[in-house]
């Protein structure tokens, strides 16, 4: 298995967080790896949704797990490796909130498929949740 966390704290409460990540119409506006999110449905545990990327490639994924205002994970199932990314908030040091991405990599092919594709994934998490954070703190 191959795994990655990134995370940041700031002070704006979860649920301006969540409201960010839930409205996924919203994703392109402060997350420059994404140029498009079209949902095959509600925000929900189950849900399957197509994202396509600046290079024009599209990645299928589905939602499997939705807690509103705490945490969802979206998983994209390749086969022989199954990448599973949780997005979590937590309680902060100082009352805010840690806003943490979570990627892990699985499955038959992913010692060798891991250390290739999970740092592309994961490169820009540091970018994404700085974007998130200055999103949120504006309201």
């Amino acid at each position: 298995m191959w795994e990655y966390e990134h995370s940041v704290e700031t002070s704006v409460a979860a649920g301006e967080v969540w409201r960010w990540w839930a409205d996924v119409d919203s994703w392109a506006s402060w997350n420059s790896g994404v140029v498009n999110v079209a949902m095959d449905g509600a925000f929900e545990a189950g849900t399957s949704f197509s994202m396509t990327m600046p290079d024009g490639d599209v990645i299928r994924m589905t939602l499997s797990e939705v807690v509103a205002g705490e945490r969802f994970v979206d998983v994209m199932d390749a086969g022989d490796f199954v990448v599973r990314t949780e997005h979590r908030l937590e309680p902060g040091a100082g009352g805010g909130t840690r806003v943490v991405y979570r990627t892990e990599i699985s499955g038959r092919a992913a010692d060798v498929v891991g250390p290739e594709l999970g740092p592309a994934i994961t490169a820009d998490f540091p970018d994404v949740l700085d974007a998130l954070v200055r999103r949120a703190e504006k309201g």
